[in-house]
């Protein structure tokens, strides 16, 4: 539980050092939209575990701030498909450096032997945990959340 926390704890120091308006499960809506972009708003609701509502609220909050761009699929008009700004992609990448370069700066004041130890251990764990430890968004990919970019030209 401690290293859970050391890594929430690091995770919201690394957007409060880039963005202080910003909750954590706004960036985590973000870095799921850049991992799995284009994505219907059902599917990220899915892979956040939240209600739809929820989830547009809080595409509702990114739009307005300019991280997310949310468009009716011309496919399928009940559906809504969301992709990052550059802004919104920017963001995440900024945060997710300054999260690794603090990881990496702890990692480094470990001693050799229990550095060396580490990442065996972190994949022993990976391992360990099933099922929890498949990417995240392999299930919203397996289950059709992805579209094949409904607003590209052409379509």
């Amino acid at each position: 539980m401690a290293a859970s926390r050391l890594l929430v704890a690091i995770s919201a120091r690394a957007l409060s050092s880039i963005d202080d308006s910003m909750t954590l499960p706004q960036l985590r809506a973000l870095v799921v939209l850049e991992s799995c972009e284009p994505l219907k708003l059902a599917a990220m609701a899915a892979t956040l575990g939240v209600n739809p509502s929820t989830a547009m609220r809080m595409v509702d909050r990114l739009e307005a701030v300019g991280l997310v761009d949310r468009r009716t699929n011309p496919a399928s008009r009940r559906e809504v498909v969301l992709n990052l700004t550059d802004a919104g992609r920017d963001l995440v990448g900024r945060v997710m450096a300054h999260r690794q370069a603090e990881v990496g700066a702890l990692v480094a004041r470990l001693p050799a032997e229990e550095r060396a130890g580490l990442v065996p251990a972190l994949r022993a764990l990976t391992r360990a945990a099933g099922e929890l430890a498949v990417d995240p968004f392999d299930e919203v990919r397996r289950t059709g959340g992805l579209v094949a970019d409904p607003l590209a030209p052409g379509r």
